[in-house]
This record gives structure tokens, C-alpha cells and sequence, in this order.
């Protein structure tokens, strides 16, 4: 409020806000330029989720085991052991994930290859997401889309070529 009434800040204002308009178009250049083209390769997304998500259902592991009357600590201790083993030879050059196999092998988890399996579900990972998403699409990006559709339409071709 001090500089209500003033002139002091006219100069900033005039200066500052312009720029910011520019700098969101820079912004927003730059972001169509990078994702213009952009692929999802399924088959990439599909190998990377085989090499880590045995890790990430480890807990999943533990717990399963522990319902089935396993120590918690012994447990936890032998899968540490299973999940460098596996990451170490991930790292060697092997391409499959062996963590899943090494776990339902071992007799202490009281576990065989299809419960373990059952515990390596992907969607067990993502909560609400995919409803979240679809949800949001469809009340607020498509009636938007539905609302520009002219403009959108209409939109010339790209006038900047940013290298990045």
C-alpha cells in the first residue's frame, strides 16, 4: 500500500509485466518444441517396469511372508541379500530381473512363483491415478479443448525453431 497513488513503481510495472507475458511465451515455445513429436515407446516403458518393479514390491513381499507366520527380521534380511544379488547382476549386463525367481525359490518366504507374481502387479502401485486422470481429461481438458476447438483448428505452424 505505499506506493498507492504513486508513480513510483509506473516504471517497474511497465517493464515487469510485459516481460512476464514474454518469458510465458518463451516458456510455452520451448515446452511445444521439446514434446512436439514426442513417442511412448511400450515396449521401453514395459522392460524398465520388469527390471524395477521387484524391487519396488519387496514390502509387498515381506508383508505376504509375514502373514504366513515368516520373522519379520530373518525375512527382511534375506530379501536385502536376494535384492543386491539381483541388482548386481542387473548391473553386469543381464537384462531380466531375477528377484522375483530367487524369492520364490527360497523356502523361507513360504511363497510360490504365483503368489510372488500375484504381488508384482503393476496397478497394486498406482492408487487412483488411471481414475484420477480419466477424471480430469474428461471434466476440465476436453471441455477446454471442446471450447478452443476453432482456434486449435486454425493454429498456425510453428514459428520458432528452439534447439535444445
Amino acid at each position: 500500500q505505499w506506493l498507492e497513488r504513486t508513480l513510483d513503481d509506473s516504471a517497474n510495472r511497465r517493464l515487469s509485466i510485459p516481460d512476464a507475458y514474454l518469458t510465458t511465451d518463451g516458456m510455452l515455445v520451448l515446452a511445444e518444441n521439446v514434446t512436439d513429436g514426442l513417442v511412448v515407446h511400450t515396449a521401453m516403458i514395459e522392460r524398465r517396469l520388469a527390471e524395477e518393479l521387484p524391487f519396488m514390491a519387496t514390502e509387498s513381499v515381506l508383508m505376504a511372508a509375514t502373514r504366513g507366520g515368516g520373522d519379520r527380521q530373518e525375512l527382511h534380511e534375506r530379501i536385502r541379500q536376494h535384492a543386491h544379488a539381483a541388482a548386481a547382476r542387473l548391473k553386469a549386463g543381464h537384462t531380466d530381473n531375477d528377484l522375483t525367481a530367487r524369492i520364490a525359490a527360497d523356502t523361507a518366504f513360504g511363497l510360490d512363483a504365483d503368489a510372488v507374481g500375484a504381488l508384482m502387479d503393476p496397478r497394486a502401485f498406482v492408487g487412483r491415478a488411471p481414475e484420477q486422470v480419466d477424471a480430469f481429461v474428461a471434466d476440465e481438458v476436453e471441455p477446454e479443448l471442446e471450447r478452443w476447438s476453432d482456434l486449435l483448428a486454425a493454429r498456425p505452424a510453428p514459428t520458432a525453431d528452439v534447439r535444445v
